[in-house]
Parts: structure tokens; sequence; C-alpha cells
């Protein structure tokens, strides 16, 4: 008969993990509106002011809303302590922390691409309004008091490449989606005929999911740029795990 792993029986390194993620999130909606939790441990690009080094970590461990985070953490639950079972809890973490990182550099690097095209276009001193941390970022703050934007650029004098630059500035990516991705990657190719099932009724093999949801997020990355969804890093999560694994399979004895 087939029993439900309890809280307390999860591998270690998942359910540290969790609890980690879970901690996080309880102090974003719960602490003063002072402080601005996305601001100060979401990742802003290395462009910013707002950007920090350890930002480089605790993005992981951010997310923009209970949904985001039931979704991330269901996926760590489902599939990463299968994982962790086959693996142990060093190679695992290694592994969570090496797709985590990847997605990072991934989505790092087609902002750099975005950033940099943007200010190319731009002067100096437009530059240097944005990146101002006393009036850039205080304007882009207020944007929404306006319901016409149009209005709120002309009272700010800023135009479309500023407001995009802005956007890319003060907006930061957050969330463990990227490590999830690699988890997912990694489960399809270990486990590449085990079924899952879409909406809970199709059954598809996992290989194919995880081959079909690549296509998918690659097709939004370059489609839909800006949809809020950081589809960069959800590759990138894969595409270092993929890496890893092929590194760990070299030598049959560290890949089990």
């Amino acid at each position: 008969m087939y029993r439900p792993t309890s809280f307390s029986q999860l591998p270690e390194i998942v359910k540290n993990l969790l609890i980690i993620n879970g901690l996080f999130f309880l102090a974003k909606i719960t602490l003063p509106n002072g402080i601005d939790m996305d601001k100060l441990f979401a990742l802003h690009p290395f462009q910013s002011p707002d950007f920090e080094p350890y930002q480089i970590i605790t993005h992981m461990f951010m997310h923009g809303n209970f949904t985001h985070l039931l979704f991330n953490m269901f996926a760590l639950w489902m599939f990463g302590k299968i994982l962790e079972n086959v693996w142990g809890a060093k190679r695992f973490l290694i592994y969570y922390l090496a797709a985590g990182l990847g997605a990072m550099i991934l989505y790092s690097f087609v902002q750099y691409i975005q950033i940099s095209a943007l200010e190319a276009k731009m002067t100096i001193e437009q530059i240097q309004r944005v990146a101002s941390v006393d009036e850039g970022y205080e304007i882009f703050q207020i944007r929404n008091s306006f319901e016409d934007i149009n209005k709120w650029g002309l009272k700010y004098q800023i135009n479309q490449n500023m407001y995009d630059l802005m956007h890319l500035y003060y907006t930061p990516v957050l969330g463990a989606s990227g490590a999830v991705f690699g988890i997912l990657l990694a489960f399809g190719m270990l486990f590449p005929n085990t079924l899952l099932y879409l909406f809970f009724a199709i059954p598809v093999k996992a290989k194919y999911f995880v081959i079909g949801y690549a296509v998918l997020e690659l097709f939004n990355g370059i489609t839909n740029t800006n949809d809020g969804v950081a589809h960069f890093a959800h590759l990138g999560g894969m595409l270092f795990g993929f890496i890893l694994l092929k590194y760990w399979q070299k030598d049959r004895n560290t890949f089990y």
C-alpha cells in the first residue's frame, strides 16, 4: 500500500529548502511596509543601483506571491525528494544550487544585452537620471498612480527608452523556478519513461514533458518579453543542469 511521505520523513535538503523558502515568504508578507524584501533580496541587474552581490543567492528564496511559492515548492517536493534519495544530500544540493545559479547567469546575460542596447540609444544624462536612486527609482515607483502612462512620462520627461531601462533596472527577478526547472530536467533524464499526468488526466512520459516544456519556454522567452515571467532563467536552470548531469555521467561511479 502506498503511503504519502510525511514532512518529517522528507530528505534533509528538500525539507530545509521548503522551510527556508517558506520563512522568506512569511517575512515578506508580515514585515512592515517600510522594509521592501523584493528590493533587498530579489536579484537586480548588475548595472542597477539596487544590485547587491548577496542577491545572487537570496533571490532563489524569494517569491512574488503565494501561488508562485506554492507551485515551486510543490515541484520541489514532488521531484526533489526522489532525486535526493537517489543522489544523496550533498550531490542534490550541489545540483540544486548549480541549476539556480545557471538560471541567474543566462537570465543576467540576456538582460545585459537588453540594457546595453537601450543605453546605446540614450544620452549619458538620460542614463544617469534613470540610474539615480534618488530620482530614477522614485519616479519609477509612482508610475502606477497615473492612469495614463503617457501623462506620467510627460510630467517627468521620461521617453520610451528611459522607461524601458527603468523597467529593467528596477524590476528584479525572484523565485526558485530556475533550480526547480533544473530538477524537472534531471527527473526527465533519470526517469524518462515515468508517466506524468497533465491536468491530472493526460499521461505524458517525463522525457516528452521536459522537452515540450523547454521548447515552450524558449518560444515564450523570445516572443513574450514583457509577460513578467523569467523564461530564460527557466531555460538557464535546465541548461546548466544538463551540463552538470553530462559531466557526472562521465564517471558512473559518481553519478549514482
